[in-house]
């Protein structure tokens, strides 16, 4: 199949001139096409430069352990372990790796083999001459071909980092819904606590009604008090029973999203109640991090699809310009089977083949608009998805520090208003109060309990959020990239 070397010289001089001529031509045909969207920079939303501790839990794919209940830690490793929405996601992200070797195939040489048989009657008055014509006769084609695109523009080689791009974007978007996952399950876990908690102050209410009840009872009896005390005593009871009997119907809401969240069967969650006191919780970051937010899943995702999107423009610029393949065949075709394989029925070509877009409708520059419009989109959701992040971040910081402040004023009201109720329990006792200010000071006393436990729990679950908002310990350990993802969050976008 050797060339005679006039020959290659002909064809290589042709090649050079068509793609010479076609260069210039495209690189004129898209001008006027740019993108008018800006990355947002740090300096815009106001983050700091400072980093976590290193042994922050922000900063721990496992943070959920640094709560110290083992309890939570079973109930996340079940979920993650079983939860059909996860497995969608890595299904998910297993289609957009498989259009990587997609695009990675397109750029390697490609060989393919056929064989064809045919029986064919050839007209007697046809254009083929006798012997063949009025016969019946069969004939064949074994052959190999291959091709090869050269893309010397560049097109195949920006579609594989587009799709590498796509991949990145779809494994952030797994990552995010693990983390969403463990942080629904501890917040529903932690919510279930409340409710524990909030029984505890709820029958201890009852309890504490009870023996005012007889108390009262007992007074009634000797003549010390009248029936009215007795019915304000007696009235009291069947509301902390209700009480009871809604923070059990919650208790079993929060139990069934636990199952469902774990995928467990109804009925086989067992739970024990830990102590709300024991529940550790991590000291407060002083400012929004830049590094933390680096690490946040959806704003990396976000970035890699403005690296995909800037891809595919380069991809679609590229179509502008000619498509040079490479193409060779080799075989065999003969009249008659039997003869196939003889020596005088071989066959073979090589040569380029070339593909210049000159009259296309305007096809190519469209393309290129969508794409470009694509990345606008692209770069202003990456916008949106830091500044969303920003504020979430700011949102529960501000609230963890004034649920602290909270807590202290409401520890020293909650101390005051049992100091009143012991009080005001005493004078009854003693003769020297009436019923109504018991009542008054225990209404005090259980407000202030059941604040406490509203708080507590509001602390916890803000600071869930706050380690979610900060990233979840998310990395973005592609070996595809060499660049450090926990320094980029608002720095531009490649485009």
């Amino acid at each position: 199949m050797r060339l005679n070397p006039p020959t290659t010289a002909r064809w290589a001089r042709t090649t050079l001139s068509v793609v010479a001529l076609a260069s210039l031509t495209a690189c004129a045909s898209f001008s006027g096409i740019f993108s008018h969207a800006t990355p947002i920079t740090p300096q815009a939303v106001g983050v700091s430069e400072a980093a976590l501790p290193a042994n922050h839990p922000a900063l721990d794919a496992q943070w959920w352990k640094s709560f110290g209940d083992s309890q939570l830690d079973a109930l996340i490793e079940q979920a993650l372990a079983n939860n059909p929405s996860l497995r969608a996601a890595q299904a998910r992200l297993q289609k957009v790796e498989a259009g990587i070797a997609n695009a990675q195939a397109a750029r390697l040489p490609q060989v393919n083999a056929s064989f064809d048989a045919t029986q064919q009657r050839y007209s007697k008055n046809g254009m083929i001459p006798a012997p063949l014509a009025g016969s019946i006769k069969d004939s064949g084609t074994l052959q190999a071909s291959g091709s090869w695109e050269l893309d010397l523009f560049g097109k195949n080689r920006a579609a594989l980092e587009a799709a590498i791009g796509q991949a990145r974007a779809a494994n952030a978007d797994a990552q995010a819904a693990r983390m969403m996952l463990a942080t629904n399950v501890a917040r529903s876990y932690f919510q279930w606590v409340r409710i524990q908690n909030q029984l505890t102050v709820a029958q201890r209410a009852l309890a504490q009604r009870e023996q005012s009840r007889k108390l009262v009872q007992d007074r009634y009896q000797a003549g010390l008090d009248t029936q009215v005390e007795v019915q304000q005593s007696e009235s009291a009871l069947p509301d902390a029973r209700y009480q009871i009997e809604a923070l059990k119907e919650q208790d079993a809401l929060l139990v069934n999203a636990l199952t469902a969240l774990t995928s467990k069967q109804n009925g086989t969650l067992a739970l024990v109640k830990p102590a709300q006191a024991a529940i550790k919780i991590e000291a407060l970051v002083p400012s929004i991090p830049l590094d933390l937010l680096g690490r946040r899943a959806d704003i990396t995702a976000a970035r890699w699809r403005v690296e995909a999107a800037t891809h595919d423009i380069d991809n679609a610029r590229a179509m502008f310009y000619p498509n040079i393949n490479l193409t060779a065949f080799a075989g065999f075709s003969s009249i008659g089977l039997d003869r196939l394989l003889d020596t005088g029925s071989n066959q073979w070509g090589v040569g380029p083949a070339i593909r210049l877009p000159i009259f296309e409708g305007g096809r190519l520059r469209a393309n290129l608009k969508a794409k470009t419009a694509d990345l606008d989109v692209s770069i202003e959701t990456y916008n949106s998805v830091v500044r969303d992040a920003v504020r979430d971040v700011a949102d529960q910081l501000t609230s963890s520090k004034a649920i602290v402040a909270q807590q202290t004023e409401q520890q020293a009201a909650q101390e005051a208003a049992e100091n009143a109720y012991s009080i005001a329990l005493q004078r009854y006792e003693g003769g020297l109060g009436n019923y109504l200010q018991v009542l008054n000071a225990e209404t005090a006393v259980l407000a202030q309990r059941r604040l406490g436990v509203d708080l507590a729990a509001r602390a916890t679950d803000t600071r869930v959020q706050l380690i979610r908002a900060l990233g979840g310990g998310f990395q973005d350990t592609d070996p595809a990239t060499n660049t450090d993802d926990s320094h980029t969050v608002a720095a531009a976008p490649t485009r």
